[in-house]
Formats: C-alpha cells, structure tokens, sequence
C-alpha cells in the first residue's frame, strides 16, 4: 500500500480526494473521461464523496466509489500522477490558506412535529422533498403535493415507515386545492409553499407574456391560493405556520430575469401582509429566502444581457447548499421553535446576502 498521507474513503471529502497526491489524479481520470473536470465539482468540495451517489442521480454509483477507495489505497497513480496535482488543484500563491470546512450533518429532533399535520408542496424533489422528509421523519402527518405522482409515489416508498399522504396535481388548480385541504382535514398546522419554478433570466424588455405569467401562475398565484386554503383552518383553531419559499431573488436584483425576480418580490409582500393580518389570531406566516441550493432547478438563459449581467453576479455566490440545509431552515420556522418568529424573510443562503 502506498504512503500516502490521508486513508481516503467513502466518507472522505470531494475537496479532500481532490487535494490527495494519490486521490486527486484518479479523481480527474475519471472526470476527464466524462469530459469533465475538477472545477465542476468546486460547488460540492466539502461533501463526501460517497453523497455523490443521491446527486449524480445515477451516473456515479456505489461500485464506483468502492473502485476508487480501493485503488487509493492500493497506491495506484495514473498518468501525469501526483506532480500534477498541485498545479491543477487550486490557484497559486493564494491569499490565505486553504480551509476545509467540515460537511454539515443534519440532526433531527425526535417527535417535533408529533401530532401536527403539515402540507407541503413541491414534496417530490428538491427542496420540498427534503422538508416532507424531514416533518415525516420527526413524528409530523405529512400532506405531500407536487406535480408529478410518479415523484411523489418514490417519496411515499421512502417514507412508508412515517404518515404520508400524496396529493398529485397543479397548485393552480382550483381543484388540486380543494382535493389538499380534504387530504389535510380539519385540522392543518403547517403550510410550506415550496413549489415553484424559475424564469429564463430575461430582463423586462425581453420577457415574453408566456414566461411572466406561468412563472406569477405558480410562484405567486398558486402560493396565495394554498395559503387562502388553510388560513380559515388555522384561525378556527387559533394557531398555525406557514412558510413560505422566497429566494434571493426578493431580496437583490440581480439573482434572476425580471419575472422570476418580481414573482418573489411579491411573495415577500404577500408573506408580511398575512403576518401582520393574522400574527394576533396565533397565525405566524413567514418566508425562507434561500441562495444557491443543489435542487433539479436548472437556471437557462435566454437573453444574451441577462447571461452577462446575472453570471456576473453569480460569480460571487457561495457554494450551494444542499436541499436538506434548506429543510433545516424552514422545519424551524414551521415548528414551535419558531414561536416568536412572524413575518420574517430569513435568507438561507450561506451569506450570500451579507456581500
């Protein structure tokens, strides 16, 4: 066996693999044959490697962080080896040394939920589906929604242990709403509005009718038509939380197009008149606003000034979260634990605000 300095496994860290003498040319090896390389993976450096597997969503397997393990440790070196390694790692001459941040774990809190039933949308991937998961997980009755039954049936399977309820279909719909209020019952504590789609980063003198208003129908539209849906529940009782998913985009200009921009702006609106409308009747209504998120919402680019303008500003963003770092952020406003949180928007967005 090799002596190379770190025992590199499963549970070692991208940024750690791709630091090793030994971990980082079989690392680009096999980037390389993928046409990619290493810098596709700065955004998740801190994550182990093994987490690779959930989000290449099938195109980086288990066998194949086992072959790398063993060939690690088995000292093997491909060509242009480890002399190479530094040269394509990182920049020269940084300014200050390099810091591995430690990989955040989640940590759930037995039973916070218990007794609560909790409608979430967008519950079958992403965001939404790391919320459900995380509600279900500690003790909470879950009214999963989202577009896609075939998403929601492979959250069900996950989560056959918890109490799981799945409602396909459009939040627009008036329908759909009707069929999620009968699912929940009378009594519903929670509401978390995560469903929502992105513009294609055209600015307002290029944006189309079709893009503005399918990105307001369901950022905006179908947002208030869920939160109108439960509100007569939640005062009847005298208590609930809602939560709502903003974005960076309602706190800057310059995080997306001009509809998605403006469809979260009024979700910030729309969040701060429900608070101080129903914070006396026991009703906290507040939005998370998160940065970037490791989700299967893909930015595109349709403009050519909006490409220039909005990369620009991405250039500067912190590495995106993972989903589960963003259910954190909204279980605990959803929770009791947010008691004395109302009509808040609470960026989640790893600092990215504070520039």
């Amino acid at each position: 066996m090799a002596n190379n300095a770190t025992q590199l496994t499963g549970d070692s860290s991208i940024g750690t693999w791709l630091d090793d003498p030994i971990g980082g040319p079989i690392m680009r090896e096999l980037l390389a044959e993928a046409g990619q390389d290493a810098g596709v993976l700065k955004p998740v450096r801190r994550l182990a490697i093994k987490r690779l597997i959930k989000l290449s969503k099938g195109q980086f397997s288990e066998a194949m962080v086992a072959d790398l393990v063993a060939r690690a440790a088995s000292g093997e070196v491909p060509a242009g080896g480890a002399s190479s390694v530094a040269a394509q790692a990182a920049p020269a001459a940084p300014s200050r040394p390099a810091v591995e941040v430690p990989e955040w774990v989640e940590k759930t809190t037995p039973g916070r939920f218990k007794g609560k039933t909790v409608i979430v949308t967008g519950a079958g991937s992403g965001i939404g589906r790391a919320t459900a998961s995380r509600v279900a997980r500690e003790g909470g009755r879950v009214i999963a929604v989202d577009i896609s039954k075939e998403r929601l049936d492979e959250f069900a399977k996950e989560q056959k242990k918890s109490d799981v309820t799945s409602v396909a279909g459009d939040i627009t719909s008036d329908a759909t709403i009707a069929a999620i209020v009968k699912a929940a019952g009378k009594k519903i504590d929670g509401l978390a509005n995560v469903a929502g789609i992105m513009d294609n980063m055209t600015p307002v003198h290029e944006v189309s009718d079709d893009v503005w208003q399918r990105v307001f129908r369901i950022n905006v539209d179908g947002t208030m038509k869920l939160m109108r849906a439960v509100v007569p529940s939640m005062l009847a009782q005298a208590s609930g939380s809602i939560v709502n998913i903003a974005s960076e985009a309602a706190l800057r200009g310059s995080a997306a197009g001009a509809a998605y921009t403006a469809s979260k702006h009024a979700v910030a609106g729309l969040t701060k008149s429900s608070a101080f409308m129903y914070g006396p009747s026991g009703i906290r209504v507040n939005a998370v606003a998160p940065g970037p998120t490791i989700t299967n919402i893909e930015a595109t680019f349709a403009s050519e000034l909006g490409s220039e303008r909005v990369q620009l500003a991405m250039s500067v963003m912190p590495d995106p979260a993972e989903a589960e770092a963003l259910a954190a952020s909204i279980t605990f406003l959803l929770s009791d634990d947010g008691v004395n949180v109302n009509g808040v928007i609470l960026p989640s967005d790893g600092g990215w605000s504070a520039a």
